[in-house]
This record gives C-alpha cells, sequence and structure tokens, in this order.
C-alpha cells in the first residue's frame, strides 16, 4: 500500500505556547518497502507517525493509502481502515493477563472473526515469528525478543497493508534487535507489506530500511535511499546521526590524525575495484590513505577512504574527475568544516 502525505501540519497548545510538532510535511512511502523515519527526541516524528496511522487528524495537509484520502473518513469507515493497520510499539504492549496465543488472537476476537478461523490464524503467526512452541506461555515467561516477536504476530493477524513499527527496538539488546530486524525483512518480503519504521537509531535505519526521512523540528530534512544518505548526508542532522554509529560501533579505522583532505565514497561493487590503483597509473600523483573502512547496507557495501591527493594541481583536478567518472562520490572534507 502506498502511502502519501501532502503538507500535513499538527499543532499542539502548552503552557509555554504553541508548539508545532508537524510542519508542513509532505512525503511518499512506496507500497512494498521498508520505508524509515529517523528524528531526535522532539523531532516531531512520533507525532507524524500518529497522523500517518489515523491515530490522530492533522490541523490541515492529507494522507493518502494509495488513491484513496484517510484522514477524513467517517467513524465507521475509519474503524474499519485501521483494523488494516499493524502496529507495534517499543514496550510491547502485550496483555499479561494472556497467553502467547491469546495475545496474538486478541485483534481478531474484536473483529469477531469465527473460533476456528483464529485458531488457525493464531498457530500461522506463531509459526511465522518462530514461537509455535510458547503458543500457552504466559506473558511474564518470554525473554524481551520473545515478546517483541508475539506483538509482531499479533499487528499481522488481521492481514495488515501496513506495518508501523515505533522505536520498535529500542528496548532490545543489540543481538535481539538484529534478529528482530532479520525478522521484520524476511515477514516484509514475504507479505509484500509496506513498513514505517519510526525510530531515533540509525543503525536501525541502516540495518533494515531501503529508504529514509530525516525528521527535525517538524520538517523533513532530508530524504533518499539509505546509501545515498549514508554514502553523502547533507543536512547537519544525519551527519549527527551517522557520527554518532561510526563513535559507537567503529566502522572507518583511523591510522593518521594529520591531514585527509578528500573523502572518497565506494557505493557497491565499487568496493572491489581496484580504482586507487588504476588512478595511479593512468595520472601522476599520490595518494596517502588517513583512514578507510567498510559498511554493510541490506544488499549493498559502501566503502570510504579518507585520504590526500597530492600533485601538480592540474593532476589533482584530473584525478578527482576520473574518480567521479568512476562512479565514486569525492568530498572535500576541508570545505566541510
Amino acid at each position: 500500500m502506498q502511502i502519501k502525505l501532502n503538507d500535513l501540519k499538527k499543532s499542539y497548545s502548552t503552557k509555554d505556547g504553541v508548539v508545532n510538532a508537524v510542519n508542513g510535511i509532505s512525503l511518499e512511502i512506496p507500497d512494498n518497502t521498508i520505508f524509515g523515519i529517523i528524528g531526535k527526541s522532539g523531532a516531531g516524528k512520533s507525532t507524524l507517525v500518529r497522523l500517518i496511522s489515523l491515530l490522530e487528524k492533522p490541523d490541515s495537509g492529507s494522507v493518502f493509502y494509495g488513491e484513496k484520502q484517510v484522514d477524513n473518513l467517517g467513524k465507521n469507515e475509519l474503524i474499519a481502515q485501521r483494523r488494516r493497520i499493524g502496529m507495534i510499539f517499543q514496550n510491547f504492549n502485550l496483555f499479561s493477563s494472556r497467553t502467547a496465543a491469546k495475545n496474538i488472537a486478541y485483534p481478531l476476537e474484536i473483529c469477531n472473526t469465527p473460533k476456528d478461523k483464529i485458531e488457525t490464524r493464531v498457530k500461522e503467526m506463531l509459526n511465522l515469528v518462530g514461537l509455535a512452541d510458547r503458543a500457552d506461555a504466559p506473558v511474564s515467561t518470554l525473554s524481551g525478543g520473545q515478546k517483541q516477536r508475539i506483538a509482531i504476530a499479533r499487528a499481522l493477524a488481521t492481514e495488515p497493508d501496513i506495518l508501523f513499527c515505533d522505536e520498535a527496538t529500542s528496548a532490545l539488546d543489540p543481538q535481539t534487535t538484529q534478529s528482530i530486524l532479520d525478522l521484520i525483512r524476511q515477514i516484509q518480503a514475504k507479505m509484500n507489506l509496506t513498513v514505517v519504521m519510526i525510530t531515533h537509531q540509525m543503525e536501525v535505519v541502516r540495518d533494515a530500511c531501503s529508504l529514509v526521512a530525516v525528521v527535525d523540528d517538524g520538517r523533513v530534512v532530508e530524504q533518499g535511499t539509505v546509501s545515498d544518505v549514508f554514502t553523502c548526508p547533507k543536512s547537519l542532522v544525519t551527519k549527527d546521526f551517522i557520527s554518532r554509529i561510526t563513535q559507537a560501533q567503529p566502522q572507518i579505522l583511523r591510522w593518521s590524525e594529520d591531514g585527509g583532505k578528500y573523502i572518497l565514497h565506494f557505493v557497491g561493487s565499487d568496493t572491489d575495484r581496484p580504482v586507487l590503483s588504476d588512478l595511479c597509473k593512468k595520472i601522476d600523483v599520490d595518494l596517502n590513505i588517513r583512514a578507510g573502512g567498510i559498511q554493510n547496507l541490506p544488499g549493498k557495501k559502501i566503502g570510504t577512504m579518507i585520504t590526500d591527493i597530492t600533485g601538480s594541481q592540474e593532476n589533482v583536478q584530473k584525478a578527482l574527475a576520473y574518480l567521479k567518472e568512476r562512479g565514486i562520490l569525492v568530498e572535500d572534507a576541508e570545505e566541510e568544516k
């Protein structure tokens, strides 16, 4: 299901005045993809997802699912549309009084689904998330990762067109986070779902999404493919997110703190080609590599190298042009400062 947002706005009155939580956001989220929405606390991403998922109405603007405008639906039509949406949350929101299977059954029960169909669907969902042996387990006996798997199964029980994941991995350890992201990717491919992931963790975007929008101060400040945004971030907010990943999980090994005028980005198959060797054979320049590393995105690798290129001004310009012709993205680090 494609989602289209047209100039969405939402404000709240507080004791300190009016807060423009969402301030003119327009986005297109393609069908059958995993789309990331990332922002810091207070950026407006939580309000945005409430508008997209029809939990709140915008002050102005419109929300379309496919060709249908859905932000102006009447009560009964809105309820029916919400049943075509699945949601998973940071804190799981499971019923502690119910078993794993009974939690999955709940949305089917309130839709008045026949009992035999509920039992069949619950078994399917438990198998899908790899917890067929935990059907009768009380929620209190499940680990955090298992609870989130049950929450995913519950969200998918009614066969929704769209799955919203609101900070779905924030309460999990890194290993469990990776297993949940792997599961979401597998389910999305199997069910052809549109998945919208709301997060403040850039590593979640890196490991799960194909497209991303960066939200700051109620506006979209950058959007594009994950590989493009990681390779050449434009906004200061995005650069800060990416730098924090590097600090927490070092991807770039720097062995010289001096120099490093040029930052080279190699995307996909370019990471395996001897581009720099070919360059030095063709053009009379010297390379001094100061740092380098590779990040793995889903289905694609991004190599980053920090280097100095020295020689005559004419040859340096030829070298830069050669790199760009070969598809290497080149940044001047001194201009970025």
